[in-house]
């Protein structure tokens, strides 16, 4: 699972927030397109995901309601407990929580309030009650920071009575406090609407959550703000922070001349496409009808539009809009687009061979509204200006936002069904495809999509009901129910359910917010049941050895879910002269904990003879070559002339060479060994044994059953000195 994915493989108009894993959900319903699609799912399938094979695997407490969606990164190394897939949960009584999203060991949690203060009352208000703290689902940047960060919109009421609105940094290993934050929320903008001082309006924190999920677009986090109910006054803002500093770097208002206008879209966060435009779907509000030379509302005001903003050259402004023909009546009926999000679609051709580049919204007043983002529409009093529209399309209207998979959009309407609708030729049919049996209550569903590229596509969606209910549908034709968490009695129960949640699915996962937590679900048996593999909660991640000493590292491997296969174990990164080894090489793990042990043994420098062969190989040559000479030479074995003479002494005189030619390939012999030993006091070597220095380790743990293979890893750390 640590194969990098190139983000546009499925999605071309999709804009990468930061470096993404193959089964990250770092951001609102999975991209900044909002398509809620997780592509990259291997291990659930339309044929496993059912009520005998699939279920709760766990289910974590938190302190407070979950209306934030979980957010999961793969691989995390957390300091002193090793390498984690991990589950990061925010909760409204302004807590963020860091869980092993496998076995659901809680890994950290901090607390986002100051000295002397708590979350914020409801606000009189029944929206998000009893507490607001925080709302919005963050966004996490991997490459930000020295491990990366999670950022974070929180609210609070100090002993002054005083509310305040914080932008949070966390290390996403720890949850400490990065860039000086946080940073307070504060903001003018010119106009002499709700709240100004006659010159600028001024934000003020009292009468505003962050509900829209934040959203990360080139290094620029852009926080956007919702009333407390309809209860003036508030306006329209969107504020945006550099995510290095939590320097704010832009504000806009968009309804700075008049009153409402909020931005809510159930939790939705503002869109984004390639060219890094944004788009909002705006509340109830202001809306200008006089128009400027160029169509746009005179005094700036946007109330229940759908809008489009340029963020060129590090601006913030309005760039295109579309509303209806009657959006005052809307507005005034409280029919207004607000109360639904934006998914921008993939690039798709026309009947004529134009590529279109579209945008999908919806809210209140039941019509699926398609947009062609070159061209928004504007405004127009007789008529709607808009590419496609499919009126009562969406019986009940829209509190959630849609999925997009495979030519086809998913909406769940309040009280209806889920219902899919098929593109053809870059326009929708105008009655659904498929639906479900299952009718969704208020405030309907927001639904999620799991798949293996093309493949095993399933629509997951939950109901707003106590108990809670999981719902797993076959993508390709809706009637066709997989599973429901109620399907196995009460066994699969995990709570309260919480009117905005939407399923976060990774890594073979499900995970679903409640009141009070949330539950985690997978497959019950095979390898899908999975494991974790972990620094045992005595141990460290770390050993400091001298050379010829053993480093000892203590883990801990543990089921979750019923898990029935074996796990074998790998260790890598082991410096030179040292080898690295697990104990035992293999287990299958429990419900309890099995303890393994990691030996790591180095080597301790040594002296040795260095002989060097060459040498003392021509010696025992030019040896060997002497005594053929002298044993095979005639005129030297037998004879010895005498110079000058030419006579030669017989046998009975004879002076043999043998003894002097020995005597010579001894000599050559003893040099040739002095050489090939280094010489003299040179000839023993220092071998230093295990280089000093720091190293990184890798234990991996493997288990396969079939064609499925789930592998868990920890990083350990070997300082030798």
């Amino acid at each position: 699972m640590l194969w990098r994915v190139p983000c546009l493989v499925y999605l071309p108009a999709l804009l990468c927030a930061t470096t993404l894993l193959a089964q990250d959900v770092l951001t609102y319903h999975n991209d900044n397109a909002r398509t809620g699609q997780a592509l990259s799912e291997t291990i659930l399938t339309t044929s496993n995901v059912n009520s005998t094979q699939f279920g709760k695997l766990f289910q974590v407490s938190v302190d407070g309601k979950v209306d934030a969606q979980p957010l999961y990164a793969s691989t995390v190394a957390i300091p002193s407990q090793g390498v984690h897939n991990v589950l990061f949960v925010a909760t409204e009584h302004d807590s963020v929580y860091a869980f092993d999203a496998d076995a659901g060991k809680q890994l950290w949690k901090v607390s986002l309030l100051q000295a002397g203060e708590n979350p914020s009352d409801k606000r009189g208000c029944g929206q998000v009650s009893p507490e607001i703290g925080i709302t919005a689902t963050p966004v996490i940047d991997r490459s930000s920071g020295p491990n990366g960060t999670i950022y974070v919109a929180a609210m609070s009421k100090d002993s002054s009575s005083a509310y305040h609105q914080r932008l949070h940094a966390l290390d996403m290993t720890s949850g400490a406090e990065e860039f000086s934050g946080p940073k307070e929320v504060q903001a003018t903008f010119p106009g002499t609407g709700d709240n100004s001082n006659g010159t600028n309006v001024i934000f003020d924190p009292a009468q505003y959550k962050e509900r829209p999920g934040l959203l990360l677009l080139n290094h620029v986090i852009y926080t956007s703000w919702s009333s407390h109910c309809d209860d003036a006054p508030y306006t329209a803002w969107i504020i945006a922070y550099n995510e290095a500093t939590l320097k704010q770097v832009n504000v806009l208002d968009l309804t700075p001349n008049g009153h409402e206008g909020s931005l809510w879209m159930s939790g939705a966060g503002l869109a984004a496409d390639s060219a890094g435009y944004l788009y909002p779907l705006l509340a109830n509000g202001t809306f200008d009808t006089t128009l400027d030379k160029n169509g746009f509302p005179s005094h700036n005001d946007y109330g229940n539009a759908f809008v489009k903003l340029s963020t060129a050259n590090g601006g913030l402004a309005v760039a295109d809009y579309f509303t209806m023909s009657n959006t005052v009546s809307e507005s005034n009926a409280d029919e207004d687009l607000g109360s639904g999000g934006v998914l921008v679609l993939p690039d798709m051709s026309d009947s004529g061979g134009v590529t279109r580049h579209l945008a999908a919204g919806a809210g209140k007043d039941q019509t699926l509204y398609l947009a062609d983002r070159d061209n928004m529409g504007k405004f127009n009093p007789t008529a709607d200006n808009i590419y496609q529209e499919l009126r009562s399309g969406l019986p009940g209207g829209i509190f959630s936002m849609p999925a997009y998979f495979d030519g086809r959009l998913y909406f769940g309407p309040v009280g209806y069904n889920l219902i899919a609708f098929q593109f053809s030729n870059a326009k929708l049919q105008t009655t659904p495809v498929s639906s479900t049996s299952t009718v969704f209550s208020y405030p309907g569903a927001t639904p999620s999509i799991s798949a293996n590229g093309s493949k095993d596509a399933i629509v997951w969606a939950t109901e707003n009901t106590n108990p809670a209910v999981l719902h797993a549908y076959d993508a390709s034709d809706l009637s066709k129910e997989l599973y429901n968490s109620n399907q196995a009695g009460a066994r699969d129960h995990f709570g309260a359910g919480n009117k905005f949640i939407t399923p976060t699915i990774a890594n073979g996962k499900v995970y679903v917010g409640t009141t009070s937590g949330v539950g985690a679900f997978g497959l019950l048996s095979g390898p899908g049941g999975d494991f974790s593999l972990g620094v045992s909660s005595n141990g460290s991640a770390s050993a400091t050895v001298s050379p010829g000493q053993t480093a000892q590292y203590s883990l801990s491997l543990k089921a979750s879910g019923v898990f029935s296969q074996s796990v074998s174990f790998t260790c890598s990164g082991a410096p030179a002269e040292a080898s690295c080894s697990v104990s035992p090489s293999s287990a299958t793990p429990g419900n309890s904990a099995t303890e393994l042990m990691v030996n790591v043994s180095t080597t301790a420098p040594s002296e040795t003879v260095n002989l060097r062969w060459p040498g003392i190989w021509l010696g025992f040559a030019v040896l060997l070559a002497m005594l053929g000479v002298a044993v095979r030479i005639p005129t030297l074995r037998d004879r010895t002339f005498f110079v000058g003479t030419g006579k030669s002494r017989g046998p009975q005189g004879r002076r043999s060479a043998l003894p002097s030619l020995v005597l010579l390939g001894g000599v050559v012999l003893a040099a040739a060994l002095w050489a090939g030993c280094g010489g003299g006091a040179s000839g023993q070597m220092t071998d230093p044994g295990t280089p000093t220095g720091t190293y990184t380790l890798t234990v991996t743990g493997n288990a396969t059953s079939g064609s499925t293979t789930l592998t868990h890893s920890v990083t350990l750390q070997l300082v030798v000195n």
